[in-house]
Parts: structure tokens; C-alpha cells; sequence
């Protein structure tokens, strides 16, 4: 039966990826995972799919981010640069955002913190959510991982060589995916954060973050589409295991 809903769910992107409450996928993270890294999906396509989002780009070089219809890079060396269409994604999740409803936020020490709080606000375990927090952050630690040769390496090992950046009282956005459990393999289950400053100048995966006084903005994404690759690496990886524990520790 998911076999069936993922197929139609395939056959019908282009149809699904017109409506504002759909989230537009580019691959899957498990295959990102074990070093399909080469970019197939270009960014001029992906801004026409929406303007708020998260992922990263050929050779995977830096995080991805979207944000009020601008896209950046975050290189490994901290810095956010402005993202011309012409270059290419491995994998990538946006949305056209629009604000479904808020949460009030308050004093969270650390990310399961600042998550717990989240989760108390979304409607059901079984939808896809964009969100959004615009504020003043205490403390935030992020990281972007530099651009990997072939053989390209698995994402576990890819992040060994890491750049990490810790900010303190600085004023940015995060920007981030929840996906549901039944969404294992296609996309990272629960929250996947990234965060850009104010200006817009620095930012990257959020690691660890300190929160106190803000509101998250929630939009819920009911409708799934996703492009897969069309030929390299992704027809050869084998996507049947269960990655849930590499998942976990790479996103910690």
C-alpha cells in the first residue's frame, strides 16, 4: 500500500507541486545518506517550486537555505551567499510558505527543548509541516560540511570534516521541515533545522540552539511531491535497509 502511494504520489508531482500547500522534494535522505551526492535538479526549477525550504547542492557543498522567495548557500566556511539558478541540487524539501497558525515559544534551553514546546502546537503526527522562528536567539551552533570528492563518502563520513559555528545573541531565522515517521527514508523524520542571520550574511544546520521569548510560525504542507534523479548513482544505491540510527547521529 505505500509502495502504491508513493508511486502515485510520484506520477503526480508536477500536478501537486502547483498547489501552496504541497511539499516539493527533491530525492530521498537516504539515498543523500550514502553519498548520492551529485546534483540533478537545478535551482531555477526549485525556486518555480516555492519559496521557503531547506537542503544542499552538488558535491554537497554547504547548506541550503530559502527564505521569503531568496535562496543561500552556507559554505563550510560560515559565510551565506546568494544562489544562482543555474546551479544544481542533490536533495531538497520547499514549499510555498504560508502561516496556518503560530506557537508562543518561551525560554527553551536547547533543541529538545525548543522542540518539545513546537510539538505541543502541531495538529497531528501525520502531516508535513514548514516552520519558521524570526527572533533574538541566546545561543545558536550550526554547521556546514565542504564540497566532497568521488568516490563520494557516506553522509556519516562526509560530516567528520564539518565546519561548526557558534553564535551567541544573534538576531536570524530558522528555517525548517518536520516530517512524520511513516516519511523514514524519503525525508528526516521530526525536525530538520537550518538558520540564517539577519543579514543574511552567515548561518547553516542547526546543531544546538538557545531560544527565549518567540513566536514559530507553522504551516502545514498536506500534499507530498517529489522528483527523483533519472539516471547515476541513485538507480545503484541500495535503498531497502533501515538508516534511522545513522540518521539520528548525523543530525546530532
Amino acid at each position: 500500500l505505500l509502495s502504491a502511494m508513493l508511486l502515485a504520489l510520484l506520477l503526480s508531482g508536477q500536478c501537486l507541486a502547483q498547489d501552496d500547500d504541497t511539499l516539493y522534494q527533491v530525492s530521498t535522505i537516504d539515498a543523500l545518506m550514502q553519498g548520492v551526492f551529485d546534483g540533478f535538479y537545478s535551482f531555477n526549477d526549485l525556486m518555480a517550486q516555492g519559496d521557503f525550504g531547506i537542503g544542499t547542492f552538488d558535491a554537497l557543498d554547504g547548506e541550503m537555505i530559502a527564505l521569503d522567495g531568496e535562496y543561500y548557500q552556507v559554505k563550510s566556511d560560515g559565510e551565506a551567499y546568494p544562489v544562482p539558478g543555474h546551479m544544481m541540487s542533490p536533495f531538497a524539501a520547499v514549499t510555498r510558505f504560508e502561516v496556518d497558525q503560530t506557537a508562543a515559544l518561551e525560554n527553551a534551553s536547547n533543541f529538545t527543548e525548543l522542540t518539545r514546546q513546537i510539538d505541543l502546537h502541531l495538529p497531528s503526527p501525520n502531516a508535513f509541516y514548514a516552520l519558521r522562528i524570526d527572533g533574538t536567539f541566546p545561543y545558536v551552533q550550526t554547521r556546514s560540511v565542504p564540497a566532497q570528492e568521488k568516490p563520494y563518502p557516506r553522509l556519516a563520513d562526509a560530516v567528520k570534516n564539518q565546519s561548526v559555528f557558534n553564535f551567541t545573541n544573534v538576531t536570524g531565522s530558522v528555517v525548517g521541515i518536520w516530517a512524520p515517521d511513516f516519511a523514514k527514508g524519503l525525508n528526516v523524520p521530526g525536525y530538520h533545522l537550518h538558520f540564517i542571520t539577519e543579514d543574511r550574511k552567515a548561518g547553516g544546520h542547526i546543531l544546538e540552539i538557545q531560544l527565549a521569548n518567540a513566536t514559530a510560525q507553522v504551516d502545514v504542507t498536506a500534499g507530498f511531491a517529489m522528483q527523483l534523479p533519472s539516471s547515476g548513482d541513485f538507480y545503484e544505491v541500495n535503498l531497502s535497509g533501515d538508516l534511522q540510527d545513522e540518521l539520528e547521529r548525523i543530525e546530532k
